[in-house]
């Protein structure tokens, strides 16, 4: 079986994409994928995703320098969703922070529980 006939990409032929840092095990972010973007992050080994709002493929780090280089790739068991174990060039996240994930529930409030980089 090929690698993306096992892939349930949706209506819109897109598939959530999990970035998650090979070694520490944080999860830096959450990105779409289309098949394209699959197979360039399969030709590269860097992380290629689908900008819904661009419409565009783009390589993630292009402009910024913060490329992922991908390590391992996963699959969960309904075959919706891409998980990508990656080394983190730079910050993941557009706000210059490590991690996308930066806000944590406490009570009634999400409350910022990283700074940005400097």
């Amino acid at each position: 079986m090929s690698l993306l006939h096992a892939i349930k990409f949706n209506d819109a032929g897109l598939v959530p994409a999990i970035a998650q840092d090979a070694e520490s095990g944080r999860v830096l972010m959450m990105a779409w994928m289309n098949e394209e973007a699959f197979r360039q992050t399969i030709a590269t080994g860097f992380a290629h995703y689908y900008s819904r709002s661009r419409q565009q493929q783009w390589k993630k780090g292009e402009s910024s320098g913060h490329v992922q280089q991908v390590t391992e790739i996963y699959l969960d068991c309904d075959g919706d969703t891409v998980l990508m174990k990656i080394k983190q060039t730079g910050p993941a996240c557009h706000t210059n922070r490590e991690s996308c994930f930066y806000k944590q529930q406490q009570d009634d409030a999400w409350v910022t529980i990283e700074e940005p980089m400097t």
